[in-house]
């Protein structure tokens, strides 16, 4: 009877306070990903994980809900996201009406708990919204109602066990050796499509990452669906001596199947790959930083900023930065959709120190072919 008393209290009691900060989704911020846009729309299908709808006074909370959001590179994804005096969590406000975000049933007042995978309840609120822009044009959000969040919280529940504990898939890039590549595939007699994976111990499969029993979705960027057991071995073959898949379990493959969700290269596990964005901390120096910023053309055709002319001795070679490197960041804000001038702009708003996020050409035509 305490419990329901204080979440009724708590259920009525109204944030009046503006907001402190928000954010507005911009399509010209963030990773351009055109190839990974979904061509089906799938939306959200409501789903809880285990015990979620059960708490102390013996009442149901709200669903736990489930957002694949994927938008052109000339859309937003339709929200803004809040952090509001006298109000907890992370708040979804201002869902644009007949926007993306609407149109698959997000409300206002929700709360965010989960970004691709990632449980942010309990990070900074800069931070979060860090991570929505870096998915680019699709997102995996996990949301629950906003009266359901304050019962919880009241309640004293762990948000975080509410949510299942990985639900990415993973992708992998496998060298070939002498054996090969180190895996077989096999799945039903005349059914397109459905690879289960079996590894070899120690094999290039297994040491890139690849879980044994796990499911191919993606082979080099594009969809197995259409491939049959005999097609299969013949793309494979085109790879030549390197290929990339993206994989699932069997529970991540469950999870999204059963929501209705399409599993996609935008919401994985990249920890396995060896192409790594890198982060250069910068502290100016009496002669600068050492490097010069040029505009030019991305390998996807799009404009890019590179950086070129490293003086040596200078900060930016002591942070790491190489001739030809591509700028993708500026203090944890994307520059993808900036000109020169607004990009540099970004790297002067500090007066003596900067932080860049940077990817070398080999990393970038490696993300490029497999569609991010």
């Amino acid at each position: 009877d305490a419990c329901k008393e204080i979440r009724d209290l708590l259920l009525h009691d109204k944030c009046l306070v503006s907001s402190l900060r928000k954010f507005e989704f911009n399509p010209k911020v963030g990773i351009d990903n055109p190839a990974l846009s979904l061509a089906e729309d799938t939306g959200c299908l409501r789903g809880t994980a285990h015990g979620l709808c059960c708490h102390a006074d013996g009442e149901g909370l709200g669903e736990l809900r489930f957002y694949l959001l994927s938008k052109g590179s000339a859309e937003t994804f339709g929200f803004c996201l809040h952090e509001e005096l006298g109000c907890q969590g992370h708040i979804i406000r201002q869902v644009e009406l007949g926007g993306l975000a609407q149109r698959r049933g997000m409300q206002d007042g929700d709360r965010l708990l989960q970004v691709n995978g990632h449980f942010v309840d309990d990070m900074d609120h800069c931070r979060v919204v860090q991570k929505i822009k870096a998915s680019g044009n699709q997102v995996l959000l996990a949301v629950l109602d906003g009266d359901s969040y304050v019962t919880a919280k009241a309640l004293g529940q762990d948000l975080s066990q509410m949510l299942p504990a990985d639900i990415r898939p993973r992708l992998c890039h496998i060298v070939q050796d002498r054996s090969g590549f180190g895996f077989s595939v096999s799945g039903p007699e005349g059914m397109k499509g459905t690879f289960q994976l079996s590894v070899q111990q120690g094999g290039p499969a297994e040491r890139a990452g690849v879980p044994a029993g796990s499911w191919l979705l993606e082979l080099n960027g594009a969809s197995v669906r259409s491939y049959s057991h005999t097609l299969f071995p013949i793309q494979l073959k085109q790879s030549g001596s390197k290929v990339t898949l993206l994989v699932a379990s069997s529970a991540v493959e469950e999870f999204y199947r059963l929501r209705g969700l399409q599993v996609t290269a935008a919401v994985a596990d990249t920890s396995w790959l060896p192409f790594k964005a890198r982060e250069l901390h910068l502290v100016k120096g009496p002669d600068g930083y050492g490097f010069l910023l040029k505009e030019d053309d991305c390998i996807s055709g799009a404009t890019g900023q590179f950086l070129w002319e490293v003086d040596a001795g200078l900060p930016a070679e002591q942070a790491g930065m190489k001739d030809g490197d591509r700028l993708l960041a500026v203090n944890g804000e994307s520059v993808e959709g900036l000109d020169h001038h607004q990009t540099v702009l970004r790297i002067r708003a500090h007066d003596d120190q900067v932080a860049l996020l940077v990817i070398d050409p080999a990393g970038d035509r490696f993300y490029h072919s497999v569609g991010l």
